[in-house]
């Protein structure tokens, strides 16, 4: 065998060995595809994980910022329901303490006190204590029932929004586990794909890699 034909068998092998090199390197190319595929979807995964992790947060956040909101509230209430009873006790004391002025002014001066301008006076101070008691009366049972309708609404709409940050986490979250899972058949197929064209490449050049091997 002369230098030449050594060359030309070298050569030969050398282009033998191409198609086994373009085979690993698509083998490798479509495990690079599909591990890009899972990775992608773990990524996803985790973003899905993460939002409805921070929904929660949020809901029980809200939750408890709401529930001090109520409490203040109520609070609040019951102050102004006390200020208007302690409003209402003044009135009775300042009818009371009138009266008796009215009562002793009328016996120093040796004037009936059950009869005539005296009695007029007393009545007439008592019925305005008593209407302006009512309406005390009524301020602070309103300012109770508010501040109780208050601190409820308060408290459902904390509820509420909690909910709702809950469900759109969890629509988010599918959203993002879609993807991934998008992402990982996909990059499945785009390596089936490689594969195929891989082996299907190497098959056409099947009897010139095996033809150096064949003299």
């Amino acid at each position: 065998m002369n230098l030449n034909s050594v060359f030309d068998t070298i050569g030969q092998v050398a282009g033998a060995a191409s198609p086994f090199l373009q085979l690993g390197s698509g083998i490798a190319a479509a495990g690079s595809q599909k591990a890009a595929g899972i990775y992608q979807a773990g990524l996803y995964e985790l973003k899905a994980i993460d939002t409805l992790a921070l929904a929660d947060i949020r809901a029980e956040q809200t939750e408890k910022i709401g529930t001090i909101q109520a409490g203040r509230r109520l609070i609040q209430s019951k102050i102004q329901a006390r200020n208007y009873m302690i409003q209402g006790n003044r009135v009775l004391k300042n009818m009371r303490a009138t009266n008796a002025a009215l009562r002793a002014r009328a016996a120093a001066n040796g004037v009936s006190l059950g009869s005539g301008s005296i009695a007029g006076l007393q009545q007439s101070n008592t019925d305005e204590a008593m209407f302006d008691l009512t309406l005390l009366d009524y301020n602070a049972l309103n300012a109770k029932v508010m501040g109780f309708e208050d601190a409820g609404a308060m408290y459902i709409s904390a509820i509420r929004q909690g909910l709702y940050d809950k469900s759109a986490a969890k629509l988010q979250a599918n959203q993002f586990r879609t993807a991934g899972s998008f992402a990982k058949k996909s990059g499945g197929l785009l390596a089936d794909q490689t594969l195929l064209e891989t082996g299907a490449n190497f098959l056409t050049k099947a009897d010139s890699v095996f033809a150096p091997f064949k003299k």
